[in-house]
C-alpha cells in the first residue's frame, strides 16, 4: 500500500486557472504509465482543522448555510488553517470562534485527504470533552447557530440526509465507538 511507484503519474505542466482566498485550481498534464498523457483538475487548499466537542451527553454543532449545497448543514465546529498555524491551536481557535467554548485537554483523533481525487484538503480531526463555556467571536462573515445533540439525535440527522459531511458523520462514528469500547482515535 502507500506508494506503489508502477502506478504513478509524472507531472509534464502545471497550468495556474484560479487564485481565491481559500483555495486555488490548477491543470495539470501528466504521463500516465503507460506512456500516454491525460490531464488532471487539482484544487490547492491550505488545509483544515475539526473538533469533535463532547459536552455532558452531547455533541456540539454549528448549523450553517453551505452555499457549494445550497441548504443549511449540522457540522462539528471546523475552519481552515492560517498560513503556518499549527493545527492545534487552530483547532482550539475555531471551536472558541464557533462555540463560545475554550478547552485545556484536546487530542488528535486521525488527520485525512477529504476528496483526494482532485483536491489536496488535509483536516486535523480533534476531539476534547475538557469544555469552558464562554463567549463565541465568529468571523465577519460567518453566520451560524450552535447547539448541542445527543448520539442518538446525531445518528438520526445523518439518516436523515441531515448530517452529511465527511468529518462530521467520522466524529459521530468516533463518539458511538467511544461510548461502546471507552476508546477513541488510534
Amino acid at each position: 500500500m502507500g506508494n506503489n511507484s508502477k502506478l504513478n503519474e509524472v507531472t509534464l505542466s502545471t497550468e495556474s486557472i484560479f487564485k481565491g482566498r481559500v483555495i486555488s485550481l490548477q491543470i495539470d498534464t501528466v504521463q500516465l504509465p503507460d506512456g500516454n498523457q491525460a490531464t488532471r483538475e487539482i484544487i490547492r487548499h491550505p488545509g483544515a482543522v475539526a473538533v469533535l466537542a463532547i459536552h455532558g451527553d452531547k455533541m456540539l454543532v454549528v448549523d450553517q448555510y453551505r452555499q457549494a449545497m445550497g441548504r443549511c448543514e449540522l457540522e462539528i465546529p471546523a475552519g481552515k488553517l492560517e498560513s503556518g498555524e499549527d493545527p492545534l491551536e487552530a483547532a482550539k481557535r475555531e471551536l472558541k470562534e464557533e462555540t463560545g467554548y475554550s478547552c485545556n485537554n484536546i487530542k488528535l483523533l486521525h488527520s485525512f485527504y477529504t476528496s483526494p481525487g482532485f483536491a489536496d484538503e488535509f483536516i486535523h480531526l480533534y476531539f476534547t470533552d475538557d469544555l469552558e463555556s464562554g463567549e463565541m467571536a465568529l468571523d465577519e462573515d460567518e453566520f451560524l447557530e450552535m447547539s448541542e445533540i445527543t448520539l442518538e439525535e446525531a445518528q438520526g440527522y445523518i439518516q436523515e440526509g441531515r448530517i452529511c459531511d465527511a468529518k462530521t458523520v467520522m466524529a459521530v462514528y468516533a463518539w458511538q465507538l467511544y461510548s461502546l469500547t471507552g476508546k477513541l482515535g488510534q
